[in-house]
């Protein structure tokens, strides 16, 4: 598996009369893991959804390697790029281990089963999620954070250049949610992923995207793009950025009953 580049140029989208995201730009290069962040109805989730060919764009290319993501035929596709997303749809009539096997499809014919090494790589992934003795559980018994790594897992068992993921962290517990996230981190694999927790993609994003209503408003490395007046202007929020002695990443905390003009209330 070799890291796959995302090129995404002059994208806008709109949903009847309105407009979700305005005329975005955006590179992912092989290997990168790419943070989006933004308040609620900023746009990260219809971005995303047309880089995973669910929405289609009004105009704007996003090119994986250099080709068009949108004339890639659908196996062809799959086989290069995986997505998490917030809504997978309807329960599962399934077992754990057979919603994870569903990531080997793209790359076997249709009547064919699992080989040795799809076994090998089920097991494997499952348990990189912390999932294994999940195998064999129905899927739609599960909780919202053992369904989540489950997801996760057949994601990774598509063995994807090219990896999309909306909020991947939600329902996630703090341990699981920092192992996620850094498993994205030692993929071979290039990493698109929406957050909410900008303290999380400071520390596990090479560089961020920030959008506000549909437009991407700042993007760079985290210790440039996340300030108090990014904070004030795009959340409404007061707040303080340092450094962190030990991880050497930005850190945020919030200054709750302050607005983000003025105040004098203390640090969360």
């Amino acid at each position: 598996m070799t890291a796959a580049e995302l090129t995404v140029d002059g994208l806008t989208l709109s949903a009847g009369a309105r407009r979700l995201v305005r005329d975005v730009s955006l590179t992912a290069a092989p290997g990168e893991v790419i943070g989006l962040v933004g308040p609620n109805g900023s746009g990260k989730s219809s971005l995303l959804r047309a880089v995973y060919r669910v929405l289609r764009p009004d105009s704007g290319r996003i090119r994986v390697d250099g080709t068009d993501a949108w004339s890639l035929p659908t196996r062809k596709l799959a086989r290069t790029m995986a997505a998490v997303v917030q809504e997978p749809g309807a329960d599962f009539d399934l077992t754990v281990r057979d919603i994870v096997a569903m990531g080997r499809a793209p790359h076997k014919r249709l009547l064919d089963g699992d080989t040795a090494e799809d076994a090998r790589l089920i097991v494997s992934c499952l348990a990189a999620v912390d999932a294994a003795e999940l195998s064999g559980r129905p899927f739609d018994r599960l909780s919202g954070g053992e369904r989540q790594r489950v997801l996760i897992a057949r994601a990774l068992a598509q063995q994807p250049s090219l990896l999309v993921l909306d909020e991947p962290t939600n329902h996630l517990d703090v341990r699981h949610q920092l192992q996620v996230l850094g498993l994205l981190r030692r993929l071979p694999a290039t990493v698109l992923v929406a957050l909410h927790d900008l303290n999380l993609a400071a520390y596990y994003c090479d560089r961020i995207y920030i959008l506000s209503e549909g437009s991407i408003v700042s993007s760079g490395p985290p210790v440039e793009v996340l300030t108090p007046e990014m904070l004030r202007d795009v959340y409404g929020v007061a707040g303080e950025v340092v450094v962190h002695p030990r991880t050497g990443a930005p850190h945020v905390t919030f200054l709750p009953g302050q607005d983000a003009a003025a105040g004098d209330a203390g640090p969360l």
